[in-house]
């Protein structure tokens, strides 16, 4: 069953193989006005292909990536390169109050629980979203821009909500081989971030997969979501 819908500018799309099972939210890239079905679509495939058990899938077009998704202001990493925003509070205020709302009655969901995924800036995002709300269960961060600006510290400092059960962390192994060097630092952020939340009982994950930043995002992404999935049925 599909279901697709505008919010406040946005697109989403929302595909389910068990209503009743744990809903994925997911953030996408896209560029210009993509057709709304498109949405999702390469990660769902990717999912049947992984033997993901039932679950829906939930995909959101985001209006500025790099503004919606980056938790406070922060200045460009590149030359001439544009400013983070920080309005990723309102952004998850709009897919808790309003976006999951409307898929939900769209596709008579009943979700008996609800996760967090998402890749770069999307993957940042998901994480920082432990911190906010107790509504997300699982989250997966695939080659997440953890870099970003203060956000590592803001980990170590800070106690994620205490619904968060599980916390997935993947990168490509050459995503810190580059000459930027805010982005240098993926890799000594994630592996600090994936310890931190592991240092406070929450079972986590890193993989290292083969591959810069841009290879292979929907099976990345896919293998996340499985991960967040395992065991969700059994503990029903």
């Amino acid at each position: 069953m599909v279901w697709s819908g505008a919010i406040e500018g946005e697109a989403v799309f929302a595909r389910t193989t068990d209503p009743a099972g744990t809903c994925v939210c997911l953030p996408e890239y896209t560029e210009g006005e993509a057709a709304p079905e498109r949405l999702g679509r390469g990660v769902w495939e990717r999912c049947q292909e992984l033997g993901c058990p039932g679950f829906t899938l939930v995909a959101f077009s985001v209006r500025n990536w790099d503004d919606d998704l980056s938790p406070w202001e922060a200045p460009p990493i590149f030359r001439n390169g544009d400013s983070f925003g920080g309005k990723a509070a309102a952004e998850l205020a709009l897919l808790e109050e309003k976006m999951l709302s409307q898929a939900e009655a769209g596709l008579g969901l009943h979700p008996k629980s609800y996760a967090l995924a998402g890749y770069s800036m999307a993957g940042l995002f998901a994480t920082w979203a432990a911190f906010q709300t107790e509504r997300f269960g699982r989250i997966a961060s695939a080659s997440g821009s953890l870099w970003f600006p203060g956000f590592a510290d803001y980990v170590a400092a800070h106690e994620p909500c205490g619904s968060l059960e599980r916390a997935y962390f993947s990168l490509g192994d050459r995503e810190a081989k580059i000459r930027n060097p805010a982005m240098r630092t993926v890799e000594e952020a994630t592996r600090a971030i994936e310890g931190s939340f592991k240092s406070r009982g929450i079972e986590t994950i890193f993989e290292l997969n083969p591959g810069n930043h841009f290879q292979e995002s929907d099976l990345r992404m896919a293998r996340g979501i499985r991960w967040m999935l395992e065991g969700m049925h059994e503990d029903a």
